[in-house]
């Protein structure tokens, strides 16, 4: 092999870590949001873990984080809790650290 092919093979192995652990990281972000808006709806343990589990999902609706904002929402204010699309971003961005943060302990 050349030294330019190990180089390509190099960036397209850093590439495919870099995707993984931001695919790793946003569904740690959606299962944490996800577990702040049980808490928020007064879901159990139960629950609540199921209602993670269905946020990580919401997820892979479309491209973008608009479809997990959309059922934040929906589901916080049928739950009786007043809240709007900029406090759900809130969360979000403030999970993605934690998100961040332990997978970064994690490793």
């Amino acid at each position: 092999m050349t030294t330019f092919d190990d180089r390509k093979d190099a960036f397209e192995a850093k590439y495919a870590r870099d995707e993984e652990m931001a695919f790793r990281v946003t569904a740690r972000r959606n299962r944490l949001v996800g577990a702040w808006a049980a808490a928020k709806m007064g879901l159990t343990a139960e629950e609540a873990d199921a209602y993670g589990k269905a946020v990580v999902q919401a997820d892979f609706e479309e491209a973008g984080d608009e479809d997990v904002v959309r059922k934040l929402v929906g589901d916080l204010t049928a739950a009786g809790v007043d809240i709007d699309g900029a406090a759900v971003r809130r969360a979000l961005d403030e999970q993605m650290i934690e998100a961040r943060r332990q997978l970064m302990e994690a490793k």
